[in-house]
């Protein structure tokens, strides 16, 4: 699915159409045993009824690779993706956002910076030494690590603000595939909405409505 949505049509705000806790990353691991499951999928569709988010839609634009649409809710999201586009066959470091269906899993959030996000899904507050591991080769890849970490990873705590709020996304967390692609997530785009490295990116207002929304079952689909 494509939407033909002018290069100028995005901006920092969320286009409405209709109306319709802990402190260590390593903790946060543990919210990743059992992604997907039916029982996940189940609560997912009751919750619907309820008018929290099931699907969040991602669709490429078909003029600009590394930009796309989000339809949720009843209204539609501009968002960034990864320089290479959406791609059915993920590797670490190609740039690409991975396509397919991934659950909400939990967030982390900057308490120097931001409001904790009002949401059904975990929160975190983000720890000064929060990494990410995406060394294929480590036994933690894809992984919530602490700082200082021997292996190659992507530091959480950053100097802008493109991490303010993190969703991490059930992509290769279940039994990790080592080089399939690590450190996918949800989080804050830049003003222009410049590529990301395989993530999608939103502006912190649709952010916080997503959110709003979204609860354990909450999936993501990129198309």
């Amino acid at each position: 699915m494509v939407y033909n949505v002018p290069v100028g049509a995005y901006d920092a705000n969320l286009v409405v159409i209709s109306e319709e806790s802990t402190e260590s990353g390593v903790d946060l691991n543990r919210q990743l045993a059992q992604p997907g499951s039916a029982a996940a999928a189940k609560q997912a569709q009751s919750m619907n009824r309820r008018g929290w988010l099931q699907r969040i839609a991602v669709a490429q634009s078909p003029t600009v690779k590394s930009r796309g649409i989000i339809c949720a809710g009843g209204f539609i999201i501009p968002c960034a993706i990864g320089r290479a586009g959406i791609t059915r066959q993920k590797r670490e470091g190609d740039g690409a956002t991975p396509c397919g269906r991934m659950a909400l899993v939990g967030v982390f959030y900057r308490p120097d910076r931001v409001r904790r996000p009002v949401t059904g899904l975990p929160v975190f507050p983000l720890r000064r030494d929060a990494g990410w591991c995406d060394d294929p080769t480590d036994r933690r890849y894809n992984r919530a690590v602490s700082l200082p970490f021997r292996a190659s990873h992507e530091r959480l705590w950053r100097t802008d603000n493109l991490y303010d709020l993190i969703v991490v996304l059930d992509y290769n967390l279940d039994h990790p595939r080592p080089g399939a692609g690590s450190a996918i997530f949800l989080h804050i785009a830049t003003a222009d909405f410049a590529p990301t490295e395989g993530c999608v990116a939103v502006a912190m207002p649709s952010m916080r409505r997503l959110l709003a929304q979204a609860r354990p079952g909450t999936c993501l689909d990129t198309r």
